[in-house]
């Protein structure tokens, strides 16, 4: 299964550039069988532009966080404590093999009216076609015509370090 996160573009970037290896939320996805982050890049951008396959996920206090992801935040200290800040804990999740589309897709090829706020889970269709899944059991069946685009992905292997977050979560 995957999730669609909306991710501001300076961090959705280092994710591409394998600079980030960790995106942080104050909240995240409970169903287990997530496996892949389908990434957003909100305003001004506001386009998909690939996705990450799920590394670990850590759940700690923001400072024992930031000691075990620093040299791999893709953000400063600072901007990382201003985003936890008030919270108890926080999540990293940790970032693997990524592959940017080579067209980046629009949520309404997507058939979305608007980002999530913070994730949207998303079902995987034959073919590699996604769509909306959220809670509700009404789920958008994308033809292959509509999501041609979709299967058109680059492979682009992570190297080392970075990782923040985004909207709905991390600066």
């Amino acid at each position: 299964m995957k999730v669609l996160l909306s991710i501001k573009p300076e961090f959705a970037l280092k994710i591409f550039d394998g600079s980030k290896k960790y995106e942080y939320r104050r909240t995240i996805f409970k169903r287990r069988e997530v496996a892949t982050v389908v990434v957003y890049a909100s305003n001004p951008i506001r386009r998909v532009i690939g996705e990450f396959e799920i590394g670990e996920i850590l759940h700690e206090e923001p400072a024992e966080l930031w000691a075990k992801t620093y040299n791999q935040a893709g953000v400063t200290k600072r901007r990382f404590m201003e985003y936890f800040v008030n919270q108890t804990k926080g999540y990293a999740i940790g970032i693997k093999e990524v592959r940017r589309y080579e067209t980046p897709l629009s949520l309404d090829e997507l058939m979305l009216s608007w980002p999530p706020q913070s994730f949207r889970y998303l079902h995987t269709y034959p073919g590699g076609y996604f769509g909306n899944a959220a809670e509700s059991s009404a789920t958008a069946d994308l033809s292959p015509a509509t999501m041609g685009k979709a299967s058109s992905i680059e492979k682009v292997s992570c190297a080392k370090e970075d990782g923040p977050k985004n909207r709905g979560n991390l600066p």
